[in-house]
């Protein structure tokens, strides 16, 4: 006979998941950091997966694997240890795109510097599942437990709901950086060209030249002096302020 999940897991349980949820897409919809929404992911995860005590959000960007967010400092070196070394349950989920389950006493010999740091910590349980966007892997979500048993499909499932959460809260942020970026660059590409304009000015003025020529004088002073034309346009534009 099937058994439903919600006939093996209490009401309150599933009400509480709910909750934690909404939450979350509240979070998710306010102008806040990256560092505070993977926060809060990261509390609603622990509060609501029934053995995750604690739970990290590790980030995979250009310089490698950070923890962005934890809900106990203790468990970080869990974690950083397997960054140094480059194994352990947390770097594999992000590389096959799978959830893996692992024990400080099953991994001694596959992941030793995952276990000592496990053991240390007084983690007996590990469970860590990738966050991938179309492919792209983001990092994972890790869940921490002392007990060795820790850790059933219920967990994996509610797990897979928070790894949704988290990586639509990093894709967005890296969207939004993205943006801004390009909206910083527009904004100092007008600045520039407007003193670039003056600069003009002022040397058509001085010397009686065309615009052309004006533009031509600015480039050789940034080519002979290997300067930026905007830093050229803006030393001369400040040498005039003075006089």
């Amino acid at each position: 006979m099937l058994v439903s999940i919600e006939d093996r897991v209490p009401a309150s349980q599933l009400d509480e998941a709910s909750e934690a949820l909404e939450e979350l897409a509240g979070v998710l919809a306010e102008e806040q950091t990256l560092d505070d929404v993977l926060h809060q992911l990261a509390e609603s995860a622990s509060r609501v997966i029934p053995d995750a005590e604690n739970v990290s959000v590790t980030v995979v960007g250009p310089d490698g694997a950070t923890t962005a967010a934890a809900t106990d400092r203790k468990v970080v070196a869990i974690d950083t240890d397997q960054y140094a070394a480059g194994n352990g349950p947390c770097l594999q989920a992000a590389k096959t795109h799978r959830p893996v389950r692992a024990t400080a006493e099953g991994g001694r010999e596959k992941w030793p510097e995952f276990a000592a740091a496990a053991e240390k910590a007084g983690v007996r349980a590990y469970l860590s599942a990738p966050l991938v966007v179309e492919g792209d892997v983001l990092g994972a979500l890790n869940l921490y437990s002392s007990v060795e048993a820790a850790f059933d499909p219920f967990d994996e499932a509610l797990l897979r709901l928070f790894t949704t959460a988290s990586a639509a809260a990093i894709t967005g942020f890296r969207r939004y950086e993205r943006t801004r970026g390009l909206v910083d660059n527009l904004e100092r590409a007008l600045a520039s060209r407007g003193e670039i304009e003056q600069a003009k000015g002022v040397l058509m003025a001085a010397h009686g030249i065309s615009d052309a020529e004006a533009f031509q004088r600015l480039v050789e002073e940034s080519q002979t002096h290997n300067t930026k034309l905007r830093v050229v346009a803006r030393n001369l534009l400040d040498s005039v302020r003075k006089t």
